[in-house]
C-alpha cells in the first residue's frame, strides 16, 4: 500500500531502498526556504543498522503490508518465549531477542499480537496497558511538592518506573507498555 512521505508514523514498517525497515522517530521539518519534508529515523528488520532518511510529501513510500494474529503468552525459557493462538491451541516459540525489553513486561496468559512479514515473525505487541506490582520504593520527602515530584520504584518484574509519592511497596498500578510510564493506582 503506498503512503506519502509526510503520512510515515513511528511503529510502522515501510520497504525501502530494497530492504523492510521499522520507523522509530519521525519529525515535520518545514524550512524557511524549499519544501517541507518528514525527517525520519529508521531500523532494518534484516541487518539490524539505523538510517535518518528524508522524505518529501510529494513521495510515495511503500508500506509493508503486515498480518497480524493474537497470542497468548505462555512461559518463557532462556532463550525462547512460548506463546499459543487462542482459538486452535497451536504453540509457537520465538526468539527472546524479539521481544528485547518487553520480556520482562509479560505475564503468563497476557494476551499479544504478533505481526508477521511473509510468514516470519517481526514483532510483539504488548496490550497498551498493564497490572504491575511495586516491589520496592523510595519513602517520600517530607516538603516535595506532589504537583511535579515523582519517585524511583522496582516493579516486581525487575523494571524500573517513576510513580507519584503516594505510592507505596505492594501497591497495584496500571504501567502503559509503550513508554513504561504510571498511569494509575488500581485499589
Amino acid at each position: 500500500m503506498k503512503i506519502q512521505g509526510n503520512e510515515i508514523k513511528p511503529g510502522m514498517i515501510i520497504e525501502f531502498n530494497n530492504d523492510h525497515w521499522t520507523v522509530l522517530k519521525s519529525q515535520h521539518v518545514k524550512p524557511g526556504k524549499g519544501g517541507a519534508f518528514n525527517q525520519v529515523e529508521l531500523k532494518s528488520l534484516t541487518k539490524g543498522t539505523k538510517l535518518n532518511q528524508r522524505f518529501r510529501s510529494s513521495e510515495n513510500i511503500e508500506r509493508a503490508q503486515l498480518e497480524e494474529k493474537k497470542f497468548n503468552f505462555l512461559y518463557s525459557s532462556d532463550e525462547e518465549c512460548f506463546f499459543m493462538e487462542p482459538k486452535t491451541f497451536e504453540q509457537i516459540s520465538l526468539k527472546s531477542d524479539i521481544l528485547g525489553d518487553k520480556l520482562k513486561l509479560l505475564s503468563e496468559n497476557i494476551e499479544v499480537t504478533i505481526s508477521y512479514l511473509e510468514e516470519k515473525p517481526l514483532s510483539v505487541e504488548l496490550p497498551n496497558n498493564i497490572e504491575c506490582v511495586i516491589d520496592n520504593t523510595e519513602g517520600v520527602v517530607r516538603g516535595q511538592t506532589a504537583a511535579s515530584s515523582y519517585k524511583p520504584a522496582k516493579l516486581i518484574n525487575g523494571v524500573d518506573v517513576m510513580v507519584p509519592p503516594f505510592i507505596e511497596e505492594g501497591d497495584k498500578i496500571i504501567l502503559d507498555t509503550r513508554t513504561l510510564e504510571y498511569v494509575k493506582k488500581v485499589n
